[in-house]
C-alpha cells in the first residue's frame, strides 16, 4: 500500500523540483530551503551519472535525515565522443572559468558541432532514492534525439532548445509539459522510480 512521504530534492534548481512534482503527486517534494539547508558545494567527482547522483543524495541524507531524491543528467552528443556527459552544467567552465549561462553553452556546443552532419544525442538521467544507510533504489533513463542547427522554443531549461526529436518534428524546448514529463529521460526515469515507490510502500517507514 502507497504511503505518502515527504522527500527531500537533492538540488538547487527549482526547474528540476517543477518538473519532479507531477512524477510523484502522492508526495511532497520538499527543495533544501524548505528544510533550513543553505547552498552547499558538493563536489561531483564521480565517474558516471550514478556516482554523481549519489554523491548529492547522500550529501543531503546526511544533513536532515529525511528520503532523499537526487538526480545526476546531462546530454551525451556521439560525435563528441559523449561530451559533454557528466559535465553538462559545467560545459565550457572545466578549466576553473565562471560557469556559463544555458544560452550559453548551447552556443558553444553548437559551435563545437558545426559543420559535423552526425547530429545523434541522447539526454540521460539517473535518479537515486536514499533512504537509509547504504540503502537506496536508483534507475536512468535515456530520451534519444538530434542536435538542432539553431536553438528553437521557449520551454524547458537548459539543452532543450537545442535537442530535436523527430518523432514529435519539434525540439524539447517546444513540447508541453505533458509532452515532456511523457518522453523526456527525466519523466521516464521518474515515472520508473514512483512505479518502484508504489511496488515498495513506504521504504522509508521499514527498519
Amino acid at each position: 500500500m502507497l504511503q505518502p512521504m515527504e522527500i527531500l530534492v537533492a538540488t538547487y534548481n527549482r526547474h528540476k523540483i517543477e518538473e519532479l512534482e507531477p512524477m510523484f503527486p502522492s508526495h511532497r517534494l520538499l527543495a533544501p530551503s524548505d528544510v533550513g539547508l543553505g547552498a552547499l558545494d558538493i563536489e561531483e567527482t564521480g565517474v558516471d551519472y550514478f556516482d554523481n547522483a549519489m554523491i548529492k543524495a547522500k550529501a543531503l541524507y546526511q544533513r536532515s535525515g529525511l528520503p532523499t531524491l537526487a538526480d545526476d543528467s546531462g546530454l551525451s552528443v556521439a560525435a563528441l565522443g559523449g561530451a559533454p556527459g557528466i559535465h553538462s552544467a559545467r560545459y565550457g567552465a572545466l578549466d576553473g572559468s565562471a560557469k556559463l549561462s544555458s544560452p550559453e553553452r548551447n552556443a558553444l556546443l553548437l559551435e563545437a558541432m558545426k559543420g559535423i552532419e552526425d547530429r545523434r544525442c541522447a539526454f540521460y538521467c539517473c535518479l537515486v532514492f536514499l533512504y537509509g544507510e547504504d540503502r537506496f533504489l536508483s534507475v536512468q533513463e535515456t530520451c534519444p534525439g538530434l542536435l538542432a542547427l539553431s536553438p528553437s522554443g521557449a520551454g524547458g531549461f537548459g539543452y532543450d532548445p537545442i535537442v530535436y526529436l523527430p518523432e514529435f518534428g519539434r525540439t524539447v524546448a517546444e513540447l508541453s509539459p505533458d509532452e515532456k514529463n511523457r518522453v523526456s529521460h527525466r519523466g521516464k526515469a521518474s515515472q520508473l522510480m514512483n512505479a518502484m515507490l508504489r511496488a515498495a510502500g513506504n521504504p522509508a517507514s521499514r527498519a
